[in-house]
């Protein structure tokens, strides 16, 4: 039988790493969402990592703004961003202040509040489908602007926060290409995630929007 993931909440050292050395050890992590209705547990499977203004794929390249003010922040907090006008994604800030950079939260299994998530996930097939995929795992958490800037290391009054759970073996950990990244930042293998793990999403190729005529 298997050991129960660790219920030892991550210190705030454990966010202040190089982005490419947090990313991959956040697979098998418990992320814990504490919501008016109840909390939610996730056991992360798949993840993407942005190295801030050295980056051509992130948020930050061209500098601070309003939007990704959180990125600049201390490590160990939350960035919240919307997307095309109708996603949330969730980020956790990685490395020292000002650095900028974070690891988007991809996709995981509902291993805690599965009926909670359901009801927001109601297209949801079955349920390694509630998180399969970072707007997906957005809306089964309930994850909306409102936690960006959320400090992971508050404690247990925080709405957010990382637990030990089980780290995955690095032999069964994966990388590639960032899904729908384009430009200079297409080819970064910055994307880790959990080898055949059924909740994993699948990789899409950037694809340039068109413009209306």
């Amino acid at each position: 039988m298997s050991a129960r993931p660790d219920r030892t909440p991550l210190p705030r050292s454990f966010f202040d790493r190089p982005v490419l050395t947090v990313a991959p050890d956040l697979l098998g992590r418990t992320l814990v969402r504490r919501t008016a209705e109840g909390a939610l547990e996730l056991r992360i499977t798949e993840v993407e990592a942005y190295e801030g203004e050295a980056d051509p794929g992130s948020h930050a390249y061209r500098g601070r703004t309003p939007r990704n003010a959180s990125m600049f922040g201390p490590p160990g907090h939350a960035y919240v961003y919307f997307i095309y006008g109708m996603w949330f994604s969730l980020n956790l800030v990685c490395g020292p202040p000002d650095h900028a950079s974070g690891v988007l939260i991809r996709a995981g299994e509902i291993t805690l509040g599965a009926e909670l998530a359901r009801k927001r996930r109601l297209s949801a097939r079955s349920d390694r489908e509630l998180a399969k995929g970072p707007a997906r795992l957005a809306t089964a958490l309930d994850i909306d602007r409102s936690l960006d800037g959320a400090d992971l290391c508050d404690g247990p009054d925080s709405p957010l926060s990382l637990l030990t759970g089980t780290p995955t073996n690095p032999d069964l950990v994966s990388s590639g290409p960032r899904t729908g990244v384009g430009g200079a930042g297409a080819d970064h293998p910055y994307r880790f995630w959990i080898t055949h793990d059924p909740t994993v999403s699948p990789y899409r190729a950037h694809a340039p929007r068109r413009r209306s005529t």
